[in-house]
């Protein structure tokens, strides 16, 4: 990346400040948007997921499309021949910031924090996907930027916008289980979907014509291209992903994490099996503590992924299910009973097997998509905004910290630093790529 190169987003970020007011240094503002009006959105990624995202916001105009492999993001060229077309999102930004209203980013996870730093740096309503950043202080800084510069923000973990989820949050809210101190959430990932605990290979073959490879890395250190990191198996690789827990943590732990209001952790410890520097261990247990809050008790949330399942409660049947097919879900453990739901909060139930009775009347569910949509259009703030999403992806993350030190460790939340193993902060906030910062 050249030096010209690295100095164009300063240049986008003093250009888009000099024209949102008159004052030198104001602050880039969204543009005010009528409920009637349609948005003009550019997408970061949009191959995969991506191509997912961009068809969920296609009801608004779809003006921009960047993607540095051609070759996945073809199929949602053929459906957008109009949009635009870009490789490097800070060039589409750069050309297109006058124009657009809002952009997604469907990333890897390393890239998700710089690209929708530059968007709302510009005033521009961000959809990012699961998990939100890649690194707790990355999280911690969208969320202050969203704030201080007042876009609309959204992260991807559909099961938020559910009806299960108001269903397991009303539930717990009754009463129904009693008090909560156990929580169980496990996964099938990795393992089917991708290999952890290996080494970085050895071999340098060509990088494809249709891949920006040096794009590809964005924030990560430099290496050479090998087609074992994309399209899917970048997740288990520490520099890129963020392991089983970034796919899938933030589906799996929210239903318990906002049912029972749990916030940040005092203290997480993670068992796993293999792991070194340049991948996420095969498998893993992570225990997070949380504190009592308020008349509530405290609560001891345990993590289980790459085959290593939660213990069975007693007496239960075999046949007994428990979340999406015993693969993936959470449970819940009361004084007085369980409740078990799916991986995105789909078919919350009590265990052993019951329906739960309520005379609430379920809210108005617009969709996930279409929450973001509203809330740039001046609406009610989406539920996955970054108030939430931020610091429920910093619960998340502190697991792959436990992981990375391998020893328990306790967070302080005010001062975002680990209190008792000092060599763990430096995995807090990584070190960028030239070019590549926030």
């Amino acid at each position: 990346m050249s030096n010209r190169t690295v100095t164009r987003r300063h240049f986008i970020m003093s250009t888009a400040l000099l024209a949102a007011g008159p004052a030198m240094g104001a602050r880039a503002k969204p543009r005010v948007i009528s409920p009637n009006e349609k948005l003009n959105i550019a997408c970061i990624g949009v191959g995969g997921k991506g191509a997912v995202d961009v068809g969920g916001v296609s009801s608004e105009n779809i003006v921009a499309l960047c993607d540095v492999d051609e070759k996945q993001a073809a199929g949602t060229f053929l459906k957008f021949p109009r949009a635009r077309r870009y490789k490097d999102f800070r060039v589409m930004l750069d050309k297109e910031h006058g124009s657009i209203d809002a952009v997604t980013v469907s990333t890897p996870d390393n890239v998700h924090a710089v690209a929708a730093m530059a968007a709302i740096e510009l005033g521009k309503h961000v959809y990012v996907q699961k998990p939100l950043t890649h690194d707790i202080y990355e999280a911690r800084a969208l969320t202050k930027a969203a704030r201080e510069y007042g876009v609309a923000t959204h992260m991807g973990n559909q099961g938020h916008a559910s009806l299960g989820l108001w269903q397991l949050c009303d539930y717990v809210e009754q009463g129904v289980i009693g008090p909560v101190r156990e929580v169980y959430c496990w996964t099938d990932r990795p393992g089917r979907f991708w290999k952890q605990n290996r080494q970085r290979p050895t071999d340098t073959p060509p990088i494809p014509d249709t891949l920006a490879w040096d794009l590809w890395l964005g924030p990560a250190p430099e290496r050479p291209y090998h087609p074992t990191y994309l399209p899917d198996e970048w997740r288990g690789w520490w520099d890129f992903g963020c392991g089983a827990l970034g796919d899938m943590g933030c589906h799996i732990m929210d239903p318990p994490y906002t049912a029972l209001k749990l916030g940040y952790p005092t203290s997480v410890e993670a068992e796993f099996g293999g792991g070194n520097d340049e991948t996420y261990p095969a498998w893993s247990i992570i225990r997070f503590e949380f504190p009592a809050r308020g008349s509530t008790p405290p609560v001891t949330m345990t993590w289980y992924d790459g085959g290593k399942p939660p213990p069975r409660p007693e007496g239960l049947s075999k046949d007994e299910v428990l979340g999406d097919s015993n693969t993936n879900g959470s449970l819940l453990v009361g004084e007085k009973g369980m409740l078990t739901c799916g991986s995105t909060a789909d078919s919350p139930r009590l265990v052993p097997y019951g329906k739960v009775s309520t005379s609430a009347e379920p809210p108005d569910l617009p969709g996930h998509y279409q929450e973001w949509l509203i809330a740039c259009k001046g609406g009610t703030p989406a539920g996955g905004n970054f108030d939430y999403a931020g610091p429920f992806t910093e619960m998340v993350l502190l697991g792959n910290l436990a992981i990375r030190v391998g020893k328990r460790i306790e967070f302080d939340p005010v001062e975002m630093k680990v209190t008792n193993v000092p060599e763990a902060n430096q995995y807090i906030r990584r070190d960028y790529r030239e070019g590549w910062t926030l």
